[in-house]
């Protein structure tokens, strides 16, 4: 079997994945936008919307992630499974004014969005200036 897994590969992960840098938090309920707002009014929050079955969606959380350079402490970053809670999305879209998008990146300081990118956009931001 060893020159198989030579040339087709082996079902065993040959490299374990380097965990996420970005200290991620599930948006699962509605409830967390009132909290989201509140910790905005002295930590910047940045809510990631993601599509998990969009290429371009992966592509931009990955170049996202490998990118994201801030301390634990200096940003509370929520990641959003729109596929699976469609109606926080929507509230999102009303709450802090912005047009729905996938993917999308939203930051909020003082309980309003202060910047918010869609697709390639997304990392052409620099979170350090809103810290």
């Amino acid at each position: 079997m060893g020159i198989f897994n030579k040339i087709f590969g082996s079902s065993e992960a040959s490299e374990t994945p380097e965990p996420s840098k970005v200290p991620w938090i599930p948006l699962t309920e509605m409830a967390q936008l009132d909290t989201i707002e509140e910790t905005s009014k002295t930590t910047p929050v940045a809510i990631f919307k993601h599509s998990t079955r969009c290429g371009i969606s992966k592509m931009v959380i990955n170049q996202f992630e490998r990118s994201y350079d801030l301390e634990a402490n200096q940003m509370q970053v929520y990641y959003l499974d729109l596929l699976n809670y469609r109606p926080i999305s929507q509230e999102i879209a009303a709450r802090f004014q912005v047009w729905h998008e996938s993917p999308q990146l939203i930051i909020v300081k003082n309980r309003v969005s202060v910047v918010h990118a869609s697709h390639s956009q997304i990392n052409t931001i620099s979170l350090a200036q809103f810290v």
